[in-house]
C-alpha cells in the first residue's frame, strides 16, 4: 500500500513541522479539552447550514412537516394525530421566542442537530480525548442526517437530539447505578417515545445490551433499571391515558404502515440497510483514509474495547436489527431514514475504539472537507436549489404558499371585514396559510380535507371559514364544496399565484378559495366578529370532544348541489348571508 505509506508519512512530517496555515487549526484542536473547540464547531455548523437553508429556500416556503409540527405546538396537548407529542411541544415552545418566520424555524432545524451533535460529544468524551472527539463529530457532520434530514423537522428529525442523550444517561446509569441516573435514563427515555414509536427499538436495544453485558447481574440486582422503568412509565402515563380516552389516533395513524406482504417487506427491509449505507459512505471513505493501514486493526481494537463502549456497539446492532426483523414479521414499511438519528452509534465505537494516534494531520483535513462541502453547499449549491425551484416547483406547492396565504387573506377582508380565522381544504395549502397569512387562522377539523386535529372550542363556525384548494385536487374541491354549500351562501374565487425569486418570476399555480362568512346579526358592526385568537396566531386550549367532520356523502337540497349553491360572482359585492342554513350548520357542529 505505497500511497497509504505516502500519507502517514506526510502526517507524521506536518504534525512534527506543519506549514502556516495549519497552525490555527493546530490550535483549534488544542483547545478541545479547554472546552471551546467543540462548541466553536457546532456554532460554525449551526450558522453555514441555517445561510444553505434560507438561501435554497428563498422565495419558498417551509416543508409541510416544519409547518405541522408548528400547528400542533399552537395548543399544548398530550397528544396529536399522526404522531406523538415531542415535535409540537419543541416547535411551539422555540415560537413562544423567536418569531413566525422561514429563517427561525430552518435555526431551529439546526440548533436541533447541533444540539445531538453535543450529545454525541457527551458519549465520545466517556472514552477519548483530544481531536479523537472531533473526528467522531466530523463524521457525522459528512452524512445526510444532520443538514438534509435535519432542515425538515418532524417526529424523525427530532429525534436526532433525543436519541443521544438516551443513551448518555443510559450508559451513565448503567455504569454509576446511581438514583439521579436512573431518573435521567427514565426520562429521556420516555422522551424518546414521546417523539416517535420507533423509539422502542432504542429503548429494546437497551435492555437487551445490558443483558448480554459482563456487568448485568450488578446492574439488574440494582435499583438503577427498575428506578429508571418506573419513572419512565411515569412520565408516559399523561400521553398513555391521553391515548386511552381519545381513540388512540397515532397508533392507528403507525398501523397504516403495517400490513405489506412479504416480498415488498423483504424489498423495504434491504432497502433499508442500503440506505444506511449509502448515508455513511462518504463518512466510511473518510475513516478509511484516516486509519489508513491501520484499519485492519478494527476488528482487535473492537473486541478489546471498554465493555462499556461494546454497549453501545451492541445498542447500535439492536437498533438496527430489531426493525430489519420486525418489518419482516409485521410487513412493515421502513424507509433508512427512520434510522438515521442513530448513526452516532456506529461512529463512537469506530473512532473511540482505536488504540493507536491518530496525527492531526488527519482530523484537520476531515474538518476542511466538511467546511469545503459546507461553504460550496452555501455558496453555489443553495442559489442553484433556489432558481431551479423557482422555476419547476415542488410537488405541494411550498413555492406559491406565500402568495397564496396573501390573496386569501385580503380576499377574506375584502368580503368579510374581519380576521380570517378558520381556514380549511388541503392539508399543505391549509398549514400554510395559517402560519403565513397575516391572521394566522387554525387549520383542522372539521373544516380539513385530510387534517385530523381537532379545532378548539374558541374556534366556532359562528366566526366563519375559509377553504384552498390547488384546482387539479378534485377530490379536496368536492368534498369542501359540499361543506360550503351545507354552510349556506358562500363565495368562490378562482385565482393564479406565481412564485417570485428576486424579481425573477417561476412556476404558476391555480387555487380555488371558498368564503363562508361569519354568522352575525344583521344590525352587528363587522368589528364584533374580530377573532381575538386568530390575531396574533396565539395559544389555544386543546380539544377535548372527539374530532367532528362532515361527511363528504351528506346529503344536500336538490336545488342545491355540491359547488352549484347560491354564489356571489361579482367580486366587490357583498355577501348575503343565509342565516337559517348557517345556524342549521352550527347546531349540526
Amino acid at each position: 500500500m505505497p500511497v497509504d505509506f505516502a500519507f502517514s508519512a506526510m502526517a507524521k512530517r506536518s504534525d512534527r513541522s506543519p506549514a502556516s496555515w495549519r497552525r490555527p487549526f493546530n490550535r483549534w484542536l488544542e483547545g478541545v479539552e479547554a472546552g471551546w473547540s467543540v462548541p466553536l464547531l457546532l456554532a460554525c455548523f449551526v450558522g453555514i447550514w441555517t445561510v444553505y437553508l434560507s438561501v435554497a429556500y428563498h422565495g419558498a416556503g417551509l416543508h409541510p412537516d416544519v409547518l405541522e409540527t408548528w400547528t400542533y405546538g399552537r395548543h399544548f396537548a398530550w397528544g396529536y394525530p399522526k404522531h406523538p407529542p415531542l415535535m409540537g411541544w419543541t416547535t411551539g415552545a422555540w415560537t413562544a421566542v423567536f418569531p413566525l418566520t422561514d429563517w427561525s424555524l430552518q435555526l431551529m432545524a439546526m440548533t436541533n442537530a447541533a444540539l445531538a451533535l453535543w450529545f454525541v460529544d457527551l458519549i465520545a468524551r466517556r472514552f477519548v480525548t483530544g481531536h479523537k472527539r472531533l473526528i467522531v463529530l466530523l463524521l457525522l457532520m459528512l452524512t445526510p442526517a444532520y443538514q438534509f434530514h435535519a432542515q425538515r423537522f418532524n417526529a424523525n428529525a427530532v429525534l436526532l437530539a433525543v436519541w443521544p442523550l438516551a443513551t448518555y444517561c443510559f450508559l451513565r446509569a448503567f455504569e454509576t447505578r446511581a438514583p439521579f441516573w436512573a431518573i435521567a435514563a427514565g426520562v429521556a427515555a420516555s422522551l424518546a417515545m414521546l417523539g416517535k414509536y420507533y423509539s422502542t427499538f432504542l429503548i429494546a436495544s437497551f435492555a437487551l445490551s445490558a443483558i448480554i453485558h459482563p456487568s448485568r447481574r450488578a446492574y439488574f440486582t440494582s435499583s438503577s433499571p427498575w428506578i429508571s422503568a418506573a419513572v419512565g412509565l411515569i412520565a408516559l402515563f399523561p400521553h398513555l391515558h391521553w391515548l386511552a380516552t381519545t381513540g388512540a389516533e397515532p397508533i392507528h395513524y403507525a398501523a397504516t404502515h403495517v400490513g405489506a406482504g412479504f416480498p415488498a417487506s423483504l424489498r423495504d427491509a434491504v432497502n433499508f440497510l442500503l440506505g444506511l449505507a449509502a448515508a455513511t459512505s462518504v463518512s466510511a471513505v473518510t475513516w478509511a483514509m484516516i486509519a489508513g493501514y491501520r484499519i485492519k486493526r478494527l476488528p482487535r481494537d473492537l473486541a478489546a474495547a471498554d465493555p462499556n463502549l461494546k454497549l453501545i456497539g451492541h445498542v447500535a446492532i439492536g437498533t438496527i436489527a430489531l426493525p430489519f426483523i420486525t418489518s419482516l414479521l409485521l410487513g412493515t414499511d421502513l424507509p433508512s431514514l427512520w434510522a438515521l438519528q442513530g448513526l452516532f452509534l456506529l461512529a463512537v465505537p469506530v473512532v473511540c475504539s482505536t488504540r493507536y494516534r491518530i496525527e492531526r494531520f488527519y482530523t484537520v483535513n476531515a474538518a476542511l472537507l466538511v467546511a469545503g462541502i459546507a461553504i460550496a453547499a452555501a455558496v453555489m449549491a443553495a442559489p442553484a436549489h433556489a432558481l431551479y425551484r423557482n422555476s419547476y416547483g415542488y410537488e405541494e406547492g411550498r413555492n406559491v404558499y406565500h402568495q397564496a396565504a396573501d390573496k386569501l387573506t385580503r380576499l377574506w377582508h375584502e368580503q368579510m371585514g374581519t380576521p380570517l380565522s378558520i381556514v380549511g381544504g388541503n392539508d399543505s395549502l391549509g398549514v400554510a396559510v395559517a402560519f403565513y397569512s397575516s391572521d394566522h387562522p387554525h387549520y383542522g377539523d372539521p373544516f380539513a380535507y385530510q387534517y385530523s386535529l381537532a379545532l378548539s372550542r374558541q374556534v366556532t363556525p359562528e366566526r366563519g371559514w375559509a377553504a384552498l384548494c390547488f384546482d387539479d385536487q378534485h377530490d379536496c374541491l368536492e368534498w369542501t364544496g359540499r361543506m360550503a354549500a351545507h354552510a349556506g351562501s358562500y363565495v368562490k374565487r378562482e385565482f393564479s399565484v406565481q412564485s417570485s425569486l428576486f424579481g425573477i418570476p417561476g412556476i404558476k399555480r391555480n387555487l380555488v378559495a371558498f368564503l363562508v362568512a361569519p354568522l352575525r346579526e344583521p344590525d352587528d358592526a363587522p368589528s364584533s366578529l374580530v377573532n381575538d385568537a386568530g390575531q396574533g396566531g396565539g395559544h389555544v386550549s386543546p380539544q377535548t370532544d372527539p374530532p367532528l367532520r362532515a361527511e363528504p356523502d351528506v346529503a344536500l337540497p336538490e336545488n342545491q348541489p355540491p359547488g352549484n349553491a347560491p354564489q356571489t360572482t361579482d367580486p366587490g359585492a357583498n355577501m348575503l348571508v343565509d342565516h337559517g342554513a348557517a345556524r342549521l350548520f352550527v347546531v349540526l357542529l
